[in-house]
């Protein structure tokens, strides 16, 4: 199995990059793990011409679509800011998952295909937002629209999430050990939901780029 993490908080050394620690260290020794932080990448967080025109990937891009691709199970973390992602994860995300690599929309009817089936993905997002108030009181917005709208849209399946908090500059986590133990057996729970529809994509997609 082949599985990726992606660490999405801006800063090195944070809490977000401990708890991939504790999961690529929960992995069983014959993983294949590849390792990726967000604020090691070079590249333009913005989408500038939406999905009218192509932005050419940067290299460092082109090399996250490679590991994409080729993972069985992804793995995303990061702390939520402002009831989302930081902002140079949403970046990545609108750079890296485009239509025809990890979806493809219908022609003439409202629906799509979702192209990253046969892998699967966890989901970790550290807050300083107790996690049942942002659940009951919010509506776990930032919870919700990762799982449906942007894991499950493009096939991950299972997608598991962990919420863990309150934790912040003048909250430190005061239960670090269950959220290590928490973090540590989704590690050692990997399972997908259809692995045989798993089919690489990058090939076809860049193939598509570059014909006349």
């Amino acid at each position: 199995m082949k599985v990726l993490l992606l660490d999405g908080h801006p800063d090195k050394a944070r809490l977000t990059s401990h708890l991939l620690d504790i999961y690529a260290a929960a992995l069983p020794s014959a993983v294949e793990i590849t390792r990726v932080a967000a604020r090691d990448l070079a590249f333009s967080p913005v989408l500038r011409h939406g999905y009218k025109r192509c932005t050419e990937w940067e290299a460092d891009l082109a090399n996250l679509a490679v590991q994409l691709d080729a993972c069985d199970h992804l793995v995303v973390a990061f702390p939520m800011w402002w009831g989302a992602e930081p902002a140079e994860l949403k970046g990545l995300i609108d750079r890296l998952f485009l239509p025809k690599f990890t979806f493809a929309y219908h022609v003439g009817d409202p629906w799509w295909d979702r192209l990253m089936q046969g892998r699967s993905a966890d989901l970790i997002v550290t807050m300083d937002t107790p996690p049942f108030v942002l659940k009951w009181y919010y509506g776990n917005p930032v919870i919700r629209r990762w799982k449906g709208q942007i894991l499950g849209f493009c096939g991950f399946a299972p997608v598991r999430t962990l919420s863990l908090g309150p934790v912040g500059e003048n909250t430190p986590p005061r239960n670090i050990a269950r959220w290590e133990a928490k973090v540590a057996r989704l590690a050692r729970s990997i399972r997908q939901k259809a692995p045989q529809k798993k089919q690489p994509r990058l090939a076809a997609f860049l193939g598509e780029k570059v014909s006349p």
